[in-house]
């Protein structure tokens, strides 16, 4: 139990916290979905192709900053505590998907990063061009593009469990789990982020 002079750890992520999280979870899904829907939107062999590819590529490496960005300031600010109602192996389970999530969040854009540099087509980066750094080796760009898309699907797949759990928590457990990431504008006056 908290002293006086002990400040109680805050109840929810700070601000900074949740926007990074809502903005870059709803841009990457979108993005995943621009990705599945290449060939849809620009089959191969059309001109509009490479304007395509090479706007996925662009939204990509902005997002891929904004996951480090994320990343560090997760790193420099410790998330609160887990109420004391939970079980530790939901605990458990909860750090093993963060991490999974923030595995496929890094690995995903270097995958499609790296794939690119091993294909005579490199990258555009909203129209200026950056050259390949490695030769052109469709064996290699296809390893590296065949795991960014794998990772996609589990990333996916880890995402769909991160919102049922979070659902779990809003509507079943009612435990305040879902209210220490809730959306930023939401704001309740007895979990006031610290000053």
């Amino acid at each position: 139990m908290p002293t006086p002079s002990t400040p109680s750890p805050p109840l929810r992520y700070d601000r900074v916290a949740r926007a990074l999280h809502w903005l870059i979870g709803l841009a990457l899904l979108a993005q995943i979905a621009f990705g599945f829907l290449l060939d849809e939107i620009a089959p191969r062999g059309t001109p509009a192709r490479g304007a395509v590819i090479n706007l996925h590529k662009s939204i990509g490496l902005v997002l891929a900053l904004a996951i480090v960005l994320r990343l560090a300031w997760r790193l420099r600010h410790r998330p609160p505590p887990w109420p004391a109602a939970m079980p530790a192996w939901q605990q458990r389970a909860a750090a093993w998907g963060h991490r999974g999530l923030y595995l496929c969040m890094l690995a995903m854009p270097l995958s499609g990063y790296l794939a690119s540099n091993f294909s005579k087509h490199g990258v555009r980066f909203f129209g200026l061009a950056l050259r390949p750094w490695g030769p052109d080796l469709p064996a290699v760009y296809g390893l590296f593009n065949g795991l960014h898309i794998a990772t996609a699907w589990l990333f996916l797949a880890l995402i769909a469990g991160h919102v049922l759990a979070a659902l779990k928590h809003a509507w079943i457990d009612r435990d305040g789990v879902f209210a220490r990431m809730g959306p930023p504008l939401s704001r309740n006056k007895a979990e006031e982020d610290p000053p």
